[in-house]
């Protein structure tokens, strides 16, 4: 079974006002394992101005870093490439899937020859694993942010101050791994449940018990035989007389 990790960084929170995508990365899972194959990228926004000051804080990235980054466009099919038809696992999945399909759908308008040769024009949410959806409904009531489960699960979030896609994707996999059970979720399940099966269907073998020191001679009193009889006789149904 394979399986991608995905996350970005914006620019800000709404496409629809003018945000856009700066940073994508993503990892491949084969049976919920790291395969150490990944897929990342930094964008051009193609914003004027300086990056918004809160979005700075959170990704570091300038737009003076990223004037000569690669735009959505030039990146698009190796991205569809490394995804291909895996699921995905995002944390928060809306707001990631929107900014990326909101930049598949900007192709439309300004490269409708890119467009149509994608191998498709968006990205379903019934492709996509949300562990935030997920966490929700393990710990409700509880933060459940990515870094509110590191601590809970006892996860280093392997950052230096500021979020990185490819870094968040390494450590949502781990994440993803503890709320499906463990880092080899159902592994014991199934050893258990197999050495049960072997058990069960095992036949079972008749021991012989036999005595080291065989006991000698008879070691009840003449008495005690006689009140034992005594107390046999008087049930109405017995099987040793």
């Amino acid at each position: 079974m394979r399986e991608v990790v995905l996350d970005t960084e914006t620019s800000g929170l709404n496409p629809e006002k003018g945000d856009r995508l700066v940073e994508i990365g993503a990892l491949e899972l084969i049976n919920h394992i790291p395969t150490g194959k990944s897929f990342h990228t930094y964008l051009n926004p193609m914003i004027e101005g300086e990056m918004p000051e809160e979005s700075f804080k959170v990704h570091g990235l300038s737009t003076d870093f990223l004037s000569d980054k690669p735009l959505f466009s030039e990146i698009i099919k190796n991205f569809f490439n490394f995804v291909g038809d895996s699921k995905l696992i995002i944390h928060n999945a809306k707001f990631d899937i929107g900014f990326i399909n909101y930049e598949i759908q900007r192709l439309q308008n300004k490269n409708k020859n890119l467009y149509e040769s994608l191998t498709y024009k968006e990205i379903r949410y019934e492709n996509v694993v949300d562990t935030l959806e997920i966490a929700k409904k393990l710990y409700p009531g509880k933060s459940v942010s990515l870094d509110s489960l590191c601590i809970k699960f006892g996860i280093n979030n392997k950052r230096n101050g500021n979020h990185g896609a490819l870094i968040d994707s390494e450590i949502l996999s781990e994440v993803y791994l503890e709320l499906a059970g463990g880092k080899q979720p159902g592994f014991k399940f199934s050893q258990l449940e197999n050495e049960a099966d072997e058990t069960h269907n095992k036949p079972l073998e008749k021991k012989i018990f036999i005595r080291k020191s065989p006991l000698e001679g008879n070691r009840l009193s003449q008495k005690e035989i006689s009140l034992h009889k005594e107390f046999i006789f008087k049930m109405k149904k017995n099987f040793w007389y």
